[in-house]
């Protein structure tokens, strides 16, 4: 069973790698959507895989590092492409979800990336 648990970022970005005039090389924001995915089995007893209040407690000091900042600031996202900031979330997020999945970057309504990271094993 998958779990899906969706969280909105106001953030602002550049993305100092891209080629000379690219418009993303400009200070520019985006509302990111940062879905959470979890996989387990249902717990006979309770019904689910784990409570969406874990999703959200867990991803909550990675909210608060990201809402409404400037993302080149925070370490580890000096290019913060959807791919980086992918792949960033999984590494924080990753030991307090050890069920996580996948975690999928949408920045725009019609651009988004999945990231599956390496899982337990």
């Amino acid at each position: 069973m998958e779990l899906h648990k969706t969280f909105q970022i106001e953030a602002a970005h550049s993305l100092p790698r891209v080629p000379a005039g690219h418009k993303c090389a400009r200070l520019h924001g985006h509302s990111f959507h940062i879905e959470v995915v979890v996989e387990g089995p249902v717990d006979p007893v309770l019904g689910w895989v784990m409570d969406y209040a874990d999703i959200k407690a867990a991803f909550r000091p990675l909210y608060d590092q990201l809402d409404h900042n400037h993302l080149n600031t925070l370490p580890g996202l000096e290019n913060p492409t959807s791919e980086v900031l992918a792949r960033w979330v999984w590494d924080r997020l990753r030991p307090a979800l050890p069920l996580l999945t996948e975690v999928r970057i949408a920045e725009t309504c019609n651009s988004s990336c999945v990231y599956r990271g390496p899982t337990a094993g």
